[in-house]
């Protein structure tokens, strides 16, 4: 047997991680500013993180949702101080697209109703629910399909609101930024816009931050700039730096009852802990003013290089958008340059996603990188 190909592969085997770091079998180093999707965030292999997995493992790895797991305690807790959404619960589960999914569910139970508004270039994942509010035809089968979704421009209120005033509207989800499209920011005042124009209408707001979430952008939320609170979050992807973790933070107005939602991995003792230690590590190591200071200086020396024709995003999720496909680019600063960046369905656009503890010396070396392979490209 062999693996279904649905993924294309580079060509590489690595074997260990350190810090910003991943390494090969030959031993060859490589400046990791993609992190695996966002998933890097407290860095490769960090100490405090492999000992409190180790430690837990020593103790139990597995039991069911049967019985008290007092790390969900302490992970929800400690996930609603450092987020500012302490009178919100959690429900945990494994991916991002899970999350998606249950926060579907949720809103649908609270409403009764089904229809949802996503928006153009959007991704929420491949399951069934989070795949039909993806904008990606490609991906989205005849099962799918049957989900009743309507997808608006960022920034076309009246449209919204005209959506919202038919009355069939359950639910509106929105990436706190759009990763996969390319770095797009809503704004601020849009997501003001969209959480006022929900509570009017008596429809639920999603915020999807599993990309865009815990700490990428210098805030804990990217939606944390608005000053506005959703009535559902979903998390993922750095939540648990390389552990299978996703949640969803659940306003107190949402009603539970007994198999309302289930999982049969979700907050196991190793997942818990995992997420308890990424966010020991975000206080401690003020990963978050980190994010926001390094992402700063890293923006103004990306200004200086004419190549880049637009700078998107906040804080250590950036993406440069330029006036050629990248593809080649990133071939280069992969091969040559050792030195891991992300693309995006806008063909023009690099995505960098690196760990929130990088160095000003982290950024610099990444800068000579991108300039040496862009004069090339050039001659």
């Amino acid at each position: 047997m062999k693996p279904f190909d649905v993924y294309p592969i580079t060509p590489i085997e690595l074997v260990r991680g350190a810090g910003v770091y991943v390494f090969d079998r030959t031993g060859q180093a490589y400046l990791d500013f993609y992190g695996g999707h966002a998933v890097i965030s407290i860095g490769h292999s960090h100490p405090h993180y492999l000992r409190r997995i180790r430690e837990q493992m020593k103790r139990i790895v597995f039991y069911s949702n049967t019985i008290r797991i007092p790390q969900q305690e302490q992970l929800a807790e400690m996930l609603g101080v450092l987020s500012g959404y302490e009178d919100y619960r959690l429900f945990l589960c494994n991916s991002g697209a899970e999350a998606v999914e249950n926060a579907l569910k949720l809103a649908s139970f609270h409403t009764g109703k089904k229809k949802v508004i996503a928006f153009k270039g959007s991704f929420h994942g491949r399951t069934s629910g989070s795949v039909a509010i993806t904008d990606n035809e490609r991906i989205v089968t005849p099962f799918n399909a049957q989900h009743q979704t309507v997808f608006l421009d960022y920034n076309e209120v009246d449209q919204l609101e005209a959506t919202l005033r038919t009355g069939d509207v359950c639910a509106v989800i929105i990436e706190g930024i759009q990763g996969m499209a390319g770095i797009i920011d809503p704004g601020a005042e849009f997501l003001r816009q969209i959480q006022s124009l929900c509570a009017q209408h008596r429809v639920i707001s999603i915020f999807d931050e599993v990309q865009s979430g815990y700490g990428r952008t210098g805030d804990f939320f990217a939606h944390q700039d608005s000053g506005v609170k959703p009535d559902l979050i979903t998390v993922a992807k750095g939540m648990g730096n390389g552990f299978p973790i996703g949640g969803v933070l659940i306003h107190s107005k949402f009603e539970s009852f007994h198999g309302m939602l289930g999982t049969t991995f979700g907050g196991n003792y190793l997942a818990c802990v995992a997420a308890i230690a990424v966010l020991e590590v975000i206080r401690d190591e003020e990963l978050l003013l980190n994010a926001r200071r390094i992402g700063s200086r890293f923006i103004e020396s990306l200004q200086s290089i004419p190549e880049i024709k637009e700078i998107r995003g906040r804080g250590l999720m950036l993406g440069l958008r330029f006036d050629f496909p990248v593809q080649k680019l990133k071939k280069i600063l992969f091969e040559r340059e050792k030195v891991f960046v992300g693309t995006a369905s806008d063909s023009h656009v690099l995505r960098l996603l690196p760990p929130l503890n990088i160095s000003s010396d982290h950024v610099q070396l990444f800068i000579n990188k991108l300039k040496t392979t862009l004069e090339d490209l050039s001659i």
